[in-house]
């Protein structure tokens, strides 16, 4: 069914606009929120979406790095599920490196805005649904 996962999924990524993030509150509840487009990816093992520093996901992120990364192709009726780790980057060079011009009107105070920062999602695993199946994979 699924004969190359990496190149599967990434186009899924790279064509999906909304993507959603999911993770642990400190009551030890799942949450899921509606992230945008992911800045970069490095196959689909590495993840980096922009977020506020502020927000509570990184309040959790913090505390419990487990998350998953939902991707649907609702043209196809397809979709997938990544699930890892997230790291929540507050480096200069981690906010410079998926920072867009027209992040300004989030951030006001720029690539150096306090309420920025980066989040790494790392796969270790995914399940993927098409024609109503679904398949298990392991990401290397």
């Amino acid at each position: 069914m699924l004969k190359n996962p990496e190149e599967t999924v990434g186009k899924m990524i790279d064509k999906a606009g909304i993507s959603f993030i999911s993770y642990i509150d400190s009551e030890g509840f799942p949450v899921t929120k509606a992230m945008l487009k992911p800045r970069e990816r490095n196959g689909i093992k590495e993840i980096w979406f922009s977020t506020n520093t502020s927000s509570n996901k990184v309040k959790c992120f913090k505390e419990n790095s487990k998350a998953s990364v939902y991707f649907v192709d609702k043209r196809f009726f397809r979709g997938v599920s990544l699930i890892g780790t997230v790291e929540v980057l507050e480096t200069p060079e981690a906010k410079e490196r998926i920072w867009r011009t027209g992040d300004k009107m989030y951030y006001k105070n720029g690539v150096t805005d306090p309420d920025y920062c980066v989040l790494k999602f790392t796969a270790i695993k995914g399940r993927y649904y098409s024609n109503f199946k679904s398949e298990d994979f392991e990401i290397l």
